[in-house]
């Protein structure tokens, strides 16, 4: 519960520090006098975004902070999961530097605003006027369900199994789509990967062809030289070869007088064993060397082709048309295996499915065994808030519909005439009966929930009399199980306060300033007195105080 608030510089407010007892407390002020800077100050601490035209002083930083007693409402693994102490007694501080900066921290750590929206959630329920509105909001009538039902785990599994679902479909929506497309495109895909597949070409080839061609173009000149060089060497009177062995003859006739005349020899040897092999080569390559008919043709023809397909395929070496013959034959045969992939995801997301519904039924069941209760006790409270004849309806209908929070439509049914027909909240139900519905919603909420504070900003606008104390009475029950905070003009709401606080306007060096106080007794019934007859206070009106706040 909130223990203690502190603000310095924030808009009409200087420096002020205000304790807050546990149970009912009520604050009044003149409209005007700063009761609204109160909340804003609060919301900053909350996460709300600031503004630096809200600091009194534009040259001095703006600090507000809150003290929570948190001991008792299991928020140990919030700080644990965000890595911030833990302190039974937990300080958030918001600081609006002139720059425009802000800064947040819990407990002295820095925190993102995101965090302090997130925390907000477990300690303070701040229900302003306009908010009344929200019983016409569908996903804050789910909100009351479900907080009743206590659907909380089975519907972080809906939201869950929802997500994985609809990922499961999108995935099957998208491998759809892939295989018409892919398909549409099937034939012309075979046609481009069949070519490839029949054109056969390996790294090198090109190469290799440009070659052939190229030897193939000079056979005459390449065939003249081979036989003159054949002859050279091979004529049996003046060849090189016949030459060369005259001339090893004749050394190795002379070989035994000197060891290099036997090395010569040798050498003679070798060279002549080399001449006599690259003669045979020569009349081997002689032969060969004919130049075939279509032989020529066809290198260029597979040329050409290869030339073909690198235009038509825009690249420009042989490795590259292999990648996309790759690629092609991966579209073939994905499509040739589409049914039975589309039939395992399809099938995925039937099962997907089917789990959805069974989790969403059961959170209608759940939702619809409270509805029921919790019409009774709306009906109980709004005749004892002055409604006598009021009823009250919940619809809550299967459809074959996933919603982000189940299976279910809801419709809030009202009226407030005896022999009225039920009919949809938000058509039929006037401003104030909103306020008064929306108290016995809180009401009973607050019972089923662990939060610490609810602030009520004058959800009792237009509000009087007998039924004034009916809701300052639900209030106080309330405030049995958590911290309650009235902000009113009210006097019998405002008497029934354990703690009751004024914020007032003072001048003070020709500068406007808002403050707060807690009044004592005395200054208690001089405020209801005046609350309740206007600025000249009668004793009458200080009896009719005395009296309320008895």
């Amino acid at each position: 519960m909130l223990t203690k608030l502190s603000i310095q510089n924030y808009a009409l407010i200087e420096d002020i520090s205000i304790d807050f007892s546990k149970g009912f407390s009520t604050i009044s002020g003149e409209t005007g006098a700063g009761k609204s800077i109160l909340l804003g100050g609060l919301g900053l601490i909350l996460g709300n975004r600031a503004d630096t035209k809200t600091l009194m002083n534009p040259q001095r930083k703006c600090i507000i902070e809150g003290e929570f007693n948190i001991e008792n409402y299991n928020l140990f693994s919030f700080f644990k999961q965000n890595d911030l102490d833990y302190e039974s007694l937990t300080i958030i501080r918001r600081e609006l530097l002139p720059s425009g900066k802000s800064r947040a921290f819990i407990n002295d750590t820095p925190v993102k605003l995101s965090l302090l929206n997130e925390l907000q959630s477990s300690l303070i329920d701040v229900h302003s006027q306009h908010q009344t509105l929200r019983l016409n909001d569908v996903n804050f009538q789910f909100q009351i369900l479900d907080s009743l039902a206590n659907t909380k785990s089975l519907l972080e599994n809906f939201i869950s199994k929802h997500l994985e679902y609809d990922t499961l479909n999108k995935e099957l929506q998208l491998l759809k789509e892939k295989i018409q497309q892919e398909t549409e495109q099937h034939d012309y895909h075979s046609f481009l990967w069949d070519e490839l597949e029949k054109a056969n070409f390996k790294e090198g080839e090109q190469e290799q062809l440009e070659g052939e061609i190229e030897r193939l173009n000079n056979i005459e000149l390449i065939q003249q030289n081979l036989n003159e060089s054949y002859i050279l060497l091979s004529d049996e009177e003046q060849g090189l070869i016949h030459k060369l062995y005259e001339v090893k003859q004749n050394i190795e006739k002379i070989k035994h007088f000197s060891k290099d005349y036997k090395y010569l020899t040798d050498r003679l040897e070798s060279l002549y064993i080399e001449i006599k092999d690259i003669e045979a080569e020569l009349s081997v390559m002689t032969e060969k060397e004919s130049f075939g008919k279509n032989e020529l043709e066809n290198y260029n023809n597979r040329l050409q082709l290869l030339f073909d397909l690198f235009q038509k395929h825009k690249v420009k070496t042989i490795v590259n048309l292999q990648l996309i013959q790759s690629k092609l034959s991966d579209k073939v045969v994905n499509v040739t295996n589409a049914k039975s992939i589309l039939k395992e995801k399809e099938a995925q997301v039937a099962k997907s499915k089917k789990e959805l519904r069974a989790i969403g039924k059961e959170l209608s069941l759940k939702r619809k065994k409270i509805t029921s209760s919790l019409e009774k006790d709306l009906a109980y409270m709004l005749h004892d808030l002055g409604m006598p004849h009021a009823k009250f309806g919940i619809a809550v209908n299967q459809t074959n519909t996933f919603f982000q929070n189940g299976i279910d439509e809801i419709q809030f049914l009202f009226t407030a005439n005896k022999g009225g027909h039920l009919g949809s909240i938000n058509k039929v139900a006037s401003g104030g009966e909103l306020s008064r519905i929306m108290l016995a919603v809180k009401s009973i909420m607050a019972a089923h929930s662990q939060l610490p504070t609810i602030i009520f900003d004058e959800i009792d606008s237009g509000i009087s009399g007998e039924i004034a104390l009916k809701m300052a009475g639900i209030m106080q029950l309330m405030a049995a199980n958590m911290q309650v905070v009235a902000i009113t003009h009210v006097p019998q709401i405002v008497a029934r306060g354990s703690q009751h606080l004024k914020v007032f306007k003072f001048t003070e060096k020709q500068q406007t300033k808002t403050s707060i106080k807690l009044l004592n007794k005395e200054e208690r019934v001089l405020e209801i007195a005046e609350m309740l007859g206007g600025k000249t206070i009668t004793e009458t009106a200080i009896n009719h105080a005395k009296q309320l706040l008895q």
